[in-house]
C-alpha cells in the first residue's frame, strides 16, 4: 500500500494511503488545483494593478492640479475651468464643478469673490 504526505497553502497535513495508482491520482488532482490556484492569484494580482492605473482621477484633484500649475493667478470662473479640464480630456458639467470647486473653497485651498455679479475662483 502506498503512502503520501502533502502540506496544503493553509498549513494543513493531508496523509494520503492506498493503492499506487489511487495516491498518483489525488497527487495530480492536488498538484493541479495548486497550480489553478497560483495562475488564479497571479491573475488577481495584475487585474488589481491594471484597475489601480486606469483609475479615474477626482474632480477635485484635477482642479488642485491645475491650481499647482498656475492656473489660478488671475481669478476664474466656471467655465473657463470646465473648458481647461476638457482641454486636458476630462469632461465636467459645471453644475459639477460648482460643487468641486466650493467644497475646495471650504478647505481654504481656493478662494472665490464675487465679481460683476458672478463668482470667480483663484488662489
Amino acid at each position: 500500500m502506498a503512502k503520501a504526505t502533502i502540506k496544503s497553502r493553509t498549513g494543513a497535513t493531508i496523509t494520503i494511503e492506498g493503492s499506487e495508482k489511487e495516491v498518483s491520482n489525488i497527487l495530480s488532482v492536488f498538484e493541479r488545483t495548486e497550480a489553478v490556484a497560483q495562475v488564479k492569484k497571479t491573475i488577481s494580482k495584475k487585474t488589481a494593478a491594471a484597475k489601480d492605473q486606469k483609475k479615474r482621477m477626482a474632480a477635485s484633484d484635477l482642479v488642485v492640479e491645475l491650481k499647482e500649475e498656475g492656473f489660478f493667478e488671475k481669478p476664474k470662473g466656471l467655465g473657463q475651468i470646465s473648458k481647461s479640464l476638457e482641454e486636458k480630456g476630462y469632461l465636467y458639467p459645471i453644475t459639477t464643478l460648482s460643487g468641486v470647486v466650493l467644497g475646495l473653497v471650504q478647505k481654504k485651498m481656493l478662494r472665490r469673490k464675487k465679481l460683476d455679479g458672478k463668482w470667480v475662483y483663484g488662489k
